[in-house]
């Protein structure tokens, strides 16, 4: 689960049936799930893979669903001082996960929810494959309720810059930031959230071979597409929708 810090590193769907949600989102995605052991009095963890190499988790949470991001940082505990001073809020203290990485759920000023994260350094590492291989995580998507104080936030506690400033006409500005991957469009966008997203929130792109194709596995698997396919500058198109369970996701492309 290494990241380079200040970067996101893991992605994590919270949900209520994660037999449910494995089968969708293999079949959607084309991951593959593996049950890690769990530990005495534990939760169960199970891991979307791509072949061997882990790229996302999952764990149930009774009434809760929806994804969340791990940013990497040098020091969780450091970091919990730093983003409860700059407004955010902690929602559950630091905690050990032995020999893998000590972390914390926190809330951005916007009330937008993230996990930092330290890796044990002697856990093993192997290389990921790099965005757009399918299965892969190809965008990041924060929906704010202040675009000026949120990238401040995320500007300030983990050197993410800003690229450019987008046009959206009566959807407002959209704003494309970098996280030091020094990729021509970024890594993600920042924008203030339209009335129907009732929190501030981030959304994950995954990758995949084909949108077409994507959406007829989407609606075969009791999932539904809420936007899209359109598409978007640099020539991906992407959708977004919702699992059967209610988690939001996005997709993108490179073919339609």
């Amino acid at each position: 689960m290494f990241s380079p810090k200040g970067k996101f590193g893991w992605y994590e769907l919270i949900t209520t049936d994660t037999k449910a949600a494995g089968k969708f989102y293999s079949d959607v995605v084309g991951w593959t799930t593996h049950e890690m052991p769990s530990t005495e009095g534990g939760m169960q963890y199970t891991t979307f893979n791509i072949g061997e190499v882990g790229i996302a988790g999952m764990l149930n949470i009774p009434g809760h669903t929806g994804w969340v991001g791990y940013i990497s940082v040098d020091d969780v505990d450091a970091h919990i001082e730093k983003i409860v001073e700059a407004g955010g809020k902690l929602l559950r203290p630091a905690t050990d996960v032995p020999g893998m990485l000590r972390f914390a759920v926190m809330a951005d000023p916007q009330g937008a929810a993230i996990v930092v994260f330290t890796s044990n350094p002697g856990m093993p590492s192997p290389q990921r494959p790099e965005a757009p291989t399918p299965g892969t995580i190809g965008w990041h998507e924060l929906y704010t309720t202040d675009l000026e104080a949120g990238f401040d936030f995320y500007n300030k506690l983990f050197g993410w810059t800003k690229l450019t400033d987008m046009d959206m006409g009566p959807m407002g500005i959209y704003r494309l930031f970098d996280q030091g991957d020094h990729k021509e469009m970024g890594d993600g966008g920042m924008m203030t959230k339209g009335p129907h997203i009732p929190v501030s929130c981030w959304g994950f792109y995954f990758c995949v071979e084909s949108i077409g194709a994507a959406i007829k596995r989407v609606e075969a698997g009791g999932g539904k597409v809420s936007n899209g396919p359109m598409q978007v500058p640099g020539g991906g198109w992407i959708i977004q929708g919702s699992d059967p369970q209610g988690g939001m996701f996005s997709l993108v492309s490179s073919v339609e």
